[in-house]
């Protein structure tokens, strides 16, 4: 293969690339990329699943090696979506239910959120990240949008990463797994 012809497929794999990346970035997919982000209205974007505010729980088939690397906030027409990125091995499993009083796991310590109501998130399947050989995504607090004042990065422990969604009502809300990215999708009904 000749020198331009190589610098030639180097060139379209690259724009076929950005291309990709753009796509999966934009506000249709729930927001940006960046850990601490908020997106704009997505154009013909829907709630998943049947939303109800009832208890959510799903546990993991198999064991599973996943950790969040980001959190992504939106609100959209008639509902908020939240957005947990993973990577790693296997599917998560979750448990989440709404709380007056969040607080951490394996401590007990109160979790303080700004809201009215908490959306205890936790999320099974995850690994601390020197297990898997990545660096802290070091999530601390995400701003919100819409009802969703808030997401906190509670910590993980024993195989479960804990976030608190502060919400400024308690509302209908859903929770999907979608996969390429793998991300965990809770997306909340407004009023």
């Amino acid at each position: 293969m000749s020198a331009d012809l190589r610098t030639t497929a180097r060139l379209a794999l690259l724009v076929t690339s950005m291309a990709v990346g753009l796509v999966a970035c934009s506000p249709a997919q729930g927001g940006t990329t960046l850990a601490a982000s908020t997106a704009g209205t997505g154009v013909g974007l829907t709630p998943l699943g049947n939303a109800n505010t009832t208890v959510k729980t799903q546990r993991p088939e198999a064991p599973a090696q996943l950790m969040v690397v980001n959190v992504r906030v939106g609100s959209h027409e008639g509902f908020d979506r939240v957005v947990f990125d993973l990577v790693g091995s296997g599917e998560p499993g979750w448990f989440i239910d709404y709380t007056n009083k969040p607080s951490q796991q394996g401590s007990g310590t109160p979790v303080a959120h700004e809201g009215a109501i908490a959306l205890n998130v936790n999320i099974d399947g995850t690994a601390y990240p020197f297990e898997l050989g990545m660096e802290d995504p070091r999530l601390g607090r995400i701003p919100g949008s819409g009802n969703v004042n808030e997401v906190i990065s509670v910590g993980t422990f024993e195989g479960r990463s804990q976030f608190v969604i502060g919400l400024q009502r308690q509302a209908a809300y859903s929770v999907q797994v979608l996969e390429e990215p793998k991300r965990l999708v809770v997306d909340i009904v407004q009023n």
